[in-house]
């Protein structure tokens, strides 16, 4: 698996496999994922099956950080991996990567939102280090909640 960072040629690999993972009205718009990932204060992160001439996206996350008066926090926006990619470590990965953009960012802490019906991110979040801060309802769309994680981030690894 190679990981690198999101090129604009992703775009359309990104957003079919948006659609792949969401349906609406949890799925971004086209306008929006483009938002989130111009955005200065982000990083778009790509996990891509290497085969041969053939490669394919297998995931891709979003954090993006905020400066406020007491210091910086980053939000992850979304890691997705293909249906057919799950269970191989590729979100943890991706998760790790996220972190290390906002750590390099100045971000001392990371928090998101996970639907409280996936257990296997929470699982991922908690084996993390993530701790369940809160919860909002009807986070995702009438009826669906979310849980609210977040850790504390330490200095950049150098």
């Amino acid at each position: 698996m190679l990981y690198r960072l999101y090129q604009p040629a992703d775009f359309a690999a990104l957003y079919t496999l948006e659609e792949l993972c969401f349906q609406p009205p949890v799925r971004y718009s086209r306008a929006w994922m483009r938002q989130l990932i111009a955005n200065p204060n982000s990083a778009t992160w790509i996990a891509e099956k290497n085969a041969g001439e053939n490669k394919t996206m297998a995931g891709f996350a979003i954090v993006e950080w905020t400066t406020m008066p007491k210091g910086t926090v980053a939000y992850i926006q979304t890691i997705e991996v293909h249906p057919e990619s799950r269970r191989r470590g590729i979100a943890a990965e991706l998760l790790r990567r996220t972190e290390d953009s906002a750590r390099a960012a100045g971000a001392r802490s990371i928090w998101l939102h996970v639907d409280v019906e996936n257990a296997a991110a929470i699982q991922l979040y908690r084996s993390r280090g993530y701790a369940q801060r809160g919860r909002e309802e009807h986070y995702y769309a009438r009826h669906r909640p979310a849980f609210v994680y977040a850790k504390p981030l330490g200095p950049p690894v150098r």
